[in-house]
């Protein structure tokens, strides 16, 4: 399809939208990038309002075959949000706080949501959602399941993937799918559907019930003991349950996939999070100085056997833009001595 062809269909699909739609050069600019050093112009944006808009999108794309690339925020640092491709914004409207279940510590969101936002909603209630992001006043949800987010806490809060209970998503077909918890019974009977969402199934089935695969997925992906393994297909994590695993009482959940996954395997409409207690209102600091590079990753080491909730290495550069900032220049107390220069 040629270039004036394509813009043609393109402002018949924006017609349809309860949406918005646009594909001018500056619309197409300010696309272009996100927080890396990456750059390159979309065909087009678009800026669903509703599930409707999402499936008329995902159909279009399809018939002409077009990459959706799923954007909130674009706090993205390796470029994931920028490509040629059909970009879909969902920070203007997916962006209501769904349900809060107090009792169960569970809430329900559209993925524009604001990380600070959410967490300010629920300080209400004495509740919060743990991973957090050097972001978290402008990150959304969805792009905290996209890239499966932690955060200088995650040695006590783990990453998204740790939290999500059930993601609802549309398909590549256009049909919605919630997928959450499976019991074995019921795994099994979603391979037993004839639909997009049974192939998905059975596929997966297929693959992880194969000894072999599980084998070399065991052995060339990375280390489990390793927490802070946030992009890629988690298909290790697909293994340890009762379904592929005889000795496992846990159950299978296909978001433990779909996080980190960048938005290419499904597109998420809403997220059920797991919420914790807040945590005490005063917090002690420790900090040490440090000569070498080397001397922080030992300490780091040592620091980790005392259970610390953060830990976080500042080199001499961070400190000295300290100096010309009003709102932290009072926070260099601590600091002994002169910075070293490497």
């Amino acid at each position: 399809m040629g270039k004036v062809s394509i813009y043609n269909e393109l402002k018949k699909l924006g017609s349809k939208l309860n949406g918005e739609l646009d594909y001018d050069d500056i619309t197409r600019t300010i696309y272009s990038t996100d927080a890396s050093a990456y750059k390159e112009k979309p065909l087009a944006v678009a800026w669903p309002k509703d599930n409707d808009d999402i499936k008329q999108i995902v159909s279009f794309a399809s018939s002409n075959q077009i990459g959706i690339i799923m954007r909130a925020a674009g706090t993205s640092l390796a470029g994931q949000v920028v490509g040629s491709g059909f970009v879909v914004d969902i920070s203007r409207h997916f962006k209501n706080i769904l349900e809060v279940n107090v009792e169960e510590k569970w809430v329900r969101v559209q993925p524009g949501v604001v990380l600070d936002e959410l967490n300010l909603y629920l300080g209400r209630y004495g509740l919060f959602f743990g991973p957090e992001t050097s972001t978290s006043n402008r990150c959304n949800i969805g792009g905290m399941v996209g890239n499966n987010a932690c955060g200088s806490h995650s040695i006590i809060y783990g990453s998204t993937r740790d939290h999500i209970l059930e993601l609802k998503t549309i398909l590549s077909d256009g049909t919605e799918v919630i997928f959450k918890d499976l019991s074995k019974e019921g795994f099994l009977e979603k391979c037993g559907l004839p639909t997009l969402e049974g192939s998905i199934y059975k596929n997966i089935f297929a693959l992880l019930g194969n000894q072999e695969n599980r084998e070399i997925i065991a052995r060339e992906y990375p280390d489990p003991r390793i927490n802070r393994r946030n992009t890629g297909y988690a298909l290790d994590l697909l293994i340890d349950n009762e379904i592929f695993t005889k000795d496992s009482n846990r159950r299978f959940n296909f978001c433990m996939l779909l996080a980190g996954s960048e938005g290419t395997l499904a597109i998420t409409t809403e997220i059920k999070l797991n919420l914790m207690e807040l945590p005490p209102p005063c917090k002690a600091l420790v900090c040490v100085h440090l000569k070498e590079r080397f001397e922080a990753f030992r300490a780091n080491l040592i620091s980790l056997k005392y259970s610390p909730t953060a830990v976080e290495m500042m080199d001499d550069r961070i400190l000295e833009l300290t100096k010309d900032s009003l709102s932290q220049r009072p926070n260099r107390f601590f600091i002994e001595g002169n910075q070293a220069h490497y």
